[in-house]
């Protein structure tokens, strides 16, 4: 009887057992949560740019005034993003140069700003192939009621195309990229 109360005695209660792992998943998913949800660096007041560029190899949006770089901006592209857009459907973000022509508020992503694309050279490309060219790439924030990704959007390329950023940077973009400016897309 007596080893039986030791054994009893020496066990630990059952209750306490996932306290440590729980503790830690929950810190851990607040963490990334945080972390997806980190406010961006603040534009200074007034900031305009004159042109943009988007450097796919790298996953860089970055604003330029007077040719010089004063905000980066890390993206996610077209699921496909080697090499030139051909085709309506290909997933691949275009290269070349292009303008900012129109925003649109109610997008089925978080605001977007529309890039020019196809022009003429590229219409005239797709012709060539028999196919469409595609269009309506934007640079744009989170799909609609996925804003809590935040961040970690930017693990995968998952755009059909466009250019994405968190719904915090399209708002800084929204505000320092006028209509006209112009977009240049490196591979």
């Amino acid at each position: 009887m007596r080893a039986k109360a030791k054994a009893k005695a020496r066990r630990r209660p059952r209750s306490g057992r996932w306290k440590w792992p729980a503790a830690a998943t929950v810190t851990g998913v607040l963490a990334a949560l945080a972390y997806a949800q980190w406010p961006a660096c603040e534009l200074p007041a007034g900031a305009r740019a004159d042109k943009v560029l988007v450097n796919k190899g790298e996953r860089k949006l970055i604003l330029l005034r007077d040719g010089m770089p004063f905000r980066e901006y890390s993206v996610s592209l077209g699921g496909d993003p080697l090499g030139h857009k051909v085709q309506e459907g290909d997933n691949r973000t275009p290269e070349g140069l292009y303008r900012i022509d129109y925003r649109k508020a109610d997008s089925v992503a978080y605001r977007a700003l529309h890039v020019s694309y196809p022009d003429a050279e590229d219409i005239r490309r797709a012709k060539s192939r028999g196919v469409e060219p595609g269009g309506f790439i934007m640079i744009h924030g989170m799909m609609n009621g996925y804003g809590l990704i935040g961040r970690w959007h930017r693990l995968v390329d998952w755009t059909n195309g466009c250019i994405a950023v968190t719904n915090a940077e399209i708002d800084q973009l929204w505000t320092a990229v006028p209509d006209g400016t112009p977009i240049e897309i490196r591979p």
